[in-house]
């Protein structure tokens, strides 16, 4: 019975451990490498639970899912050997599990760093290649593109797939960036100031311009005004001329009766004048009338 019960023991701490060291689960965010005493026999697991030989058999495991690798901002130099500070970063993952372990370990630390150095010297190229405007205004994309394409080779020999390069921030150093901003206040500045004068060149000939035609417009109306005047008193000549010869008295009456209403339109006027001045010759005949 205790031979027994000692065989039954022992079986089942060999299926515990068979169980324990003889079986592996793969997640879905895994892939998994099999070694058989050091060398890769199988990279093709699915997910879920596997089996291996306890002691002839190891698994190593990697995360296949996206990785960033963010670096941190460097100092590149453009075609005018100026400094520019780059922040970019970099998408990648796992595609070929067992490349990526004979080349890197299956490490993605040494997977960041060579991805890191291709990256710098990618970027060293291409911006010593243009200049500052270029680099801020218009190549951006451009620059990513080939990166990105560069990366994508280099990534393929260790193993992974790059997904994408992208430059987050670039930008010219704090104290170049403050010279530069004062400058381009001042071209600002300067511009405005130019538009503001050619703007009061153009007000002043409109000025000069309104002032001359209405100068034309009141010169204008001043010769009709006069004109007419001319026209009126023509006519008007021409009317008195008509009554004086229809009456030739009676206009000299009527011409007399309007300069005896200027003389003595105010009580304080005094005129001084002969008797017998021409003047009076109608209040003579006014007299000899009455008696």
């Amino acid at each position: 019975m205790n031979r027994l019960t000692s065989i039954g023991i022992v079986v089942i701490v060999l299926l515990i451990v068979g169980i324990t060291f003889g079986t592996f689960t793969v997640k879905e965010t895994e892939r998994a490498l099999k070694f058989r005493l050091g060398e890769v026999v199988r990279t093709d697991f699915e997910p879920g639970l596997h089996f291996q030989i306890p002691f002839v058999n190891n698994v190593r495991k990697v995360d296949a899912r996206v990785q960033t690798l963010d670096e941190s901002p460097q100092r590149f130099l453009t075609s005018e050997q100026k400094n520019l500070i780059v922040d970019s970063f970099v998408k990648w993952r796992v595609e070929d599990i067992e490349q990526y372990y004979v080349t890197v370990r299956a490490d993605p630390r040494r997977a960041n760093l060579r991805l890191s150095e291709i990256i710098r010297d990618g970027l060293r190229a291409e911006f010593g290649k243009r200049t500052v405007q270029e680099v801020i205004s218009g190549d951006r994309a451009e620059i990513m593109e080939i990166l990105t394409e560069q990366a994508k080779l280099a990534g393929d020999s260790l193993g992974v797939n790059v997904l994408d390069v992208r430059l987050k921030r670039v930008d010219l150093p704090e104290g170049v960036s403050e010279s530069v901003f004062n400058r381009m206040v001042a071209a600002r500045e300067q511009v405005a100031r130019q538009f503001r004068a050619e703007g009061q060149e153009e007000s002043e000939r409109i000025r000069s311009a309104a002032d001359r035609r209405r100068e034309e417009i009141l010169a204008q109306a001043r010769r009709e005004a006069q004109e007419l005047r001319g026209q009126a008193d023509a006519e008007a000549t021409a009317i008195y001329a008509n009554a004086y010869e229809a009456d030739e008295e009676f206009y000299r009456f009527y011409r007399s009766l309007g300069a005896y209403e200027n003389t003595f339109r105010s009580q304080e006027d005094i005129l001084v004048l002969s008797p017998d001045s021409e003047f009076f010759r109608y209040f003579d005949q006014l007299d000899s009338l009455q008696r």
